[in-house]
């Protein structure tokens, strides 16, 4: 017989700043400890090396973790030249050293002009991306280099912040599996030099931004105080910014957490909208089709009591 999952039932999500040297899975690990949570998930990784942003879905809020996966990103980053890694960051061995050209913002300004938009961007070694059951990083340890397909990302926005030879920082928002290990890299072969990362910091992940993320220290300080955690978590959506809105009335409610379509007067062929009871609870997530007809999609049964 398997063994009870422990933990209790919290909804919602958790904007964690994401301390240096800890792995993504540490940081939910620890955080799930602090509010002895039964179920929990972040919404996409970031290295060790890298701080910021980390969204946390407690409970229900686990359903939209996907969602929040697509969502774009925001980075502060510094990029040294001169010198490059085998990680493309500053867990890795130096492999090469070039010499640093003679720049200054109008320069560098040139060379970000060709990684905004869309691109094509190859994934680095160290990822962990699969390729022939593997993956890539396991394989990078074992010293080995293997092509990889080059993907499509957008960069929505690229800016310099700060240029003090041989430290580049820059800002970036992009769309979501964008490497900014790997656009550091390129941005710095497009200088004339090569280069690694050796700080990045998430500072925007879908609608959720730096200013309302919360440390490990802070939270684990709040353990005695319920209230005050609970006040750290926000509603699921939170996570749900731009999509379509719908209220039903009770009857209706009652049929859709059942799972039935329902006729409406809301926009035909949206892909996603929010359900809610007459109440404001969140019922679930639906689509509708060419009729306008409220197709259920997900159900977030611990949000609500009908």
């Amino acid at each position: 017989m398997a063994a009870k999952q422990q933990g209790r039932d919290i909804h919602g999500i958790l904007v964690l700043d994401k301390p240096v040297a800890l792995s993504s899975n540490q940081a939910l690990q620890q955080a799930k400890r602090v509010y002895q949570a039964r179920k929990a998930g972040h919404t996409g990784s970031l290295d060790p090396f890298a701080t910021g942003v980390l969204p946390i879905c407690f409970g229900e809020a686990t359903k939209i973790s996907g969602l929040l996966l697509e969502s774009d990103k925001s980075y502060q980053a510094c990029l040294q030249l001169g010198a490059e890694t085998s990680s493309g960051d500053p867990e890795g061995e130096i492999v090469r050293q070039c010499p640093i050209p003679e720049l200054n913002n109008s320069r560098i300004e040139q060379a970000m002009q060709a990684f905004r938009g869309t691109i094509q961007q190859v994934p680095p070694m160290y990822s962990a991306l699969k390729q022939g059951g593997k993956r890539l990083y396991q394989l990078a340890r074992a010293g080995q280099v293997v092509e990889r397909p080059a993907r499509t990302v957008t960069i929505h926005e690229l800016q310099l912040s700060a240029w003090r030879s041989p430290d580049l920082e820059f800002q970036v928002t992009c769309s979501k599996g964008t490497y900014i290990r790997s656009l550091a890299m390129d941005l710095a072969v497009a200088l004339g030099s090569c280069g690694h990362l050796t700080a990045l910091r998430r500072t925007g992940a879908g609608p959720f931004l730096i200013g309302q993320a919360i440390t490990l220290d802070e939270l684990s300080g709040l353990c005695d105080d319920e209230d005050a955690l609970m006040r750290c978590l926000l509603p699921l959506d939170a996570g749900l910014t731009g999509y379509h809105r719908v209220s039903l009335e009770m009857a209706d409610a009652r049929k859709f957490i059942h799972g039935q379509s329902l006729a409406s007067a809301t926009s035909a062929g949206q892909e996603l909208l929010c359900v809610y009871s007459p109440n404001g609870a969140l019922l679930g997530l639906a689509s509708t089709d060419a009729k306008g007809h409220i197709i259920p999609r997900r159900m977030f049964p611990g949000l609500f009591d009908i």
